[in-house]
């Protein structure tokens, strides 16, 4: 079984954002971190190809975690390789800076072609989010441009034996029931945050990442145009970028029972009635 995870390299989001003149986020900071929902992400596939092994699957098994992003996007995937990833991916081209959702998911769909083309891949799992841009378009779209079926939202996988060959199985809550989706593979997945809490990565693990190859591919070993990607083959545009306000003063009441009118004289200000 081959599992690719789709994983990315954001600010921290506890850490202030700030914008580039051009109005781009700016990125490489000391605080960026692995996307946490893609820790999720890749937390399934890990569990996914333990599940074939215990199965008493002896076929090669192995996960591969793909980013795209500039050369500090690698620190992501020497995570995902400290987390147990067998080999990682990194697309890397200067045309692909200032891509959208829609433009990174063609650069995705180009690199899993890529190595489909060498190995099979079995399945993509990718996060439900970024927490950069928080669009959750990628995983929809880059099923799209491969033309693979998209299962969306899992808190469970299993890739089950089917009689035309392998199928995915998953399970996902919606706010009225519990829904169980197939499909058969390759397909994309993505996951909620909710099912698969992240290992962490110990001593060992972080060590032997060090080891692992990390294998680097640029727009020409995909066969895609600088055209296609960045800002001219995005679908939108950021036409304004300001600061958060700042907060205004709290008002804080303390005390007992007596503080109780003056509570409700602040909310009636605030138009809470």
């Amino acid at each position: 079984m081959r599992v690719v995870v789709c994983v990315k390299h954001v600010p921290d989001i506890q850490s202030p954002r700030a914008f580039r003149e051009d109005r781009l986020l700016a990125r490489g900071g000391d605080d960026d971190t692995l996307n946490e929902l893609d820790e999720d992400a890749l937390e399934a596939g890990l569990r996914t190809v333990e599940a074939a092994r215990a199965a008493g699957d002896e076929g090669e098994h192995e996960v591969t975690v793909l980013t795209v992003g500039p050369a500090h996007a690698v620190e992501a995937l020497r995570r995902g390789l400290a987390m147990g990833a067998t080999s990682a991916v990194h697309v890397g081209d200067e045309a692909i800076a200032g891509s959208d959702a829609l433009a990174t998911a063609r650069v995705l769909a180009a690199a899993v072609a890529h190595l489909h083309a060498e190995r099979p891949v079995d399945l993509v799992v990718a996060g439900m989010a970024a927490l950069d841009g928080l669009t959750s378009l990628v995983p929809a779209a880059l099923a799209e441009l491969l033309g693979w079926p998209q299962l969306t939202l899992a808190d469970e996988i299993a890739v089950e034996p089917g009689e035309r060959g392998p199928l995915v199985r998953v399970r996902r809550e919606t706010s009225t029931q519990v829904e169980v989706l197939t499909a058969p593979a390759p397909a994309v997945v993505s996951v909620t945050d909710q099912a698969f809490r992240a290992r962490f990565p110990d001593f060992k693990g972080i060590l032997a990442a060090r080891k692992k190859p990390v294998t680097t591919l640029a727009l020409a070993d995909l066969g895609l145009e600088p055209a296609a990607v960045g800002l001219t083959g995005s679908t939108t545009r950021i036409t304004e970028a300001a600061p958060r306000p700042e907060r205004p003063d709290r008002v804080i009441v303390t005390g007992g029972a007596e503080t109780v009118p003056a509570l409700v004289d602040y909310l009636a200000q605030k138009g809470f009635q």
